[in-house]
């Protein structure tokens, strides 16, 4: 959960990303045997970066003609010295995380690479989680990842907030991670926990200070799919932690304050008068649903032009698939079925479980028992993650 704002702050520290990473890592691998035996100490957080910034000088030191730097780092370990707890200081740390992601997005790395870092080393995703997110194999997330180190590290890129005329070519790629970093929290791709708020609400943290960094229209667009997202998340579990669908879901649990925050954030977006971007019409599609009082009165129509709308700006197959549902919705689930099975033959989505389930529950709605089951079986066995993994188990079970 620390590891963003350690590696930043070590970044910042060292002016040097990739040596930031590798410290942190070392010290992360010294907490795992000493604190096995001495217990966790009363600050996790401050012990790790106080022996990164050790480990940092070491590797100073065995570097040539670093002596002088070297001299500066270590003097600062006098605990003494006016300012030398500004390695410790909470609200640096915090900045430190955008800082970080501004570096991972330097433009001399490709859009592909520039995300997939940042979601490793800001994120915290592993490379299978990322590999799901982009639908393609882990080796090449891993491979993307290396080589993009490399080439920070190569190009000297320094660890900073650029300026604001530099803002601009990185912004897209920021919002990016941003997004797929909440994404993530709110619908994990693996382990026990549907829903990883810690990383929900850390995107929805970098999507505020973004509005303040860079207050351009489609920022506020992305804070508001955030919000009116995360707005549901009360309702999204039961009382035992098990996942409640859309469908099923209790609305008065749905939190007012973050869909108030959503729709006045996507107000500015729209007032700035240049048009909805991707993020600003995923942002009214959720508002649609924040508005509807349940399922069958939400205006499926309305969406279903807003998914058309999207997919000319920022086509995807996931895209494709979630028009198919909204047009299920409004049409039937024969209109559905048939879009669905029309993405299948195109662009397969052989990597998710998405496409299955989706295809699962229009084939039920339509009674077709047996093949519903094979589908629902199908999308459990590519499912990484155990609750989802469970409903669509429980699903089958039932026919």
């Amino acid at each position: 959960m620390e590891s963003a704002r350690i590696v930043g702050a070590l970044a910042r520290y060292t002016r040097d990303f990739a040596l930031a990473e590798d410290v942190a890592q070392e010290a992360l691998a010294e907490a795992l045997v000493g604190w096995e035996t001495g217990g966790v100490p009363d600050n996790p957080t401050t012990w790790l970066l106080a022996v990164g910034r050790r480990r940092a000088i070491d590797a100073f030191r065995r570097r040539s003609g670093r002596d002088e730097r070297y001299a500066l780092l270590a003097r600062d370990l006098d605990e003494s010295t006016p300012g030398a707890d500004v390695l410790f200081d909470p609200d640096a740390i915090d900045d430190d995380v955008l800082t970080l992601m501004f570096t991972a997005c330097h433009p001399v790395l490709s859009k592909e690479a520039r995300i997939a870092l940042t979601l490793r080393v800001v994120g915290g995703l592993t490379s299978d989680e990322i590999a799901k997110a982009f639908l393609v194999p882990v080796s090449t997330v891993q491979a993307r990842i290396t080589r993009a180190k490399k080439t920070l590290a190569a190009a000297q890129v320094p660890f900073a907030v650029p300026e604001p005329r530099e803002r601009a070519e990185r912004l897209g790629s920021v919002l990016s991670v941003v997004y797929l970093i909440f994404t993530e929290g709110s619908s994990a791709s693996g382990g026990e926990e549907w829903i990883r708020s810690d990383l929900a609400q850390e995107a929805r943290r970098l999507a505020r200070v973004l509005t303040r960094l860079a207050p351009e229209p489609e920022v506020f667009g992305l804070l508001a799919l955030l919000e009116l997202t995360a707005a549901r998340f009360p309702a999204r579990l039961d009382e035992h932690g098990r996942p409640v669908l859309l469908e099923e879901q209790d609305r008065r649990r749905w939190d007012r304050s973050a869909i108030r925050r959503g729709r006045a954030a996507l107000a500015r977006e729209v007032a700035a008068g240049r048009g909805l971007g991707p993020y600003g019409l995923q942002a009214s599609i959720a508002e649609c649903h924040a508005l509807a009082p349940s399922v069958g009165e939400t205006d499926w129509d309305r969406i279903v032009l807003l998914y058309e709308a999207l997919g000319q700006i920022a086509p995807s197959p996931v895209v494709d698939l979630n028009r198919a549902v909204a047009v299920a919705m409004a049409s039937g689930p024969a209109s559905g079925l048939q879009m669905v099975d029309e993405i299948r033959e195109r662009d397969g989505l052989t990597e998710t479980h998405l496409l299955p389930a989706v295809r699962a529950e229009l084939l039920a709605r339509l009674g077709r028992r047996s093949e519903a089951r094979e589908e629902y079986l199908r999308a459990a066995a590519l499912c990484g993650n155990a609750a989802e993994r469970g409903i669509l188990e429980a699903k089958a079970a039932q026919y």
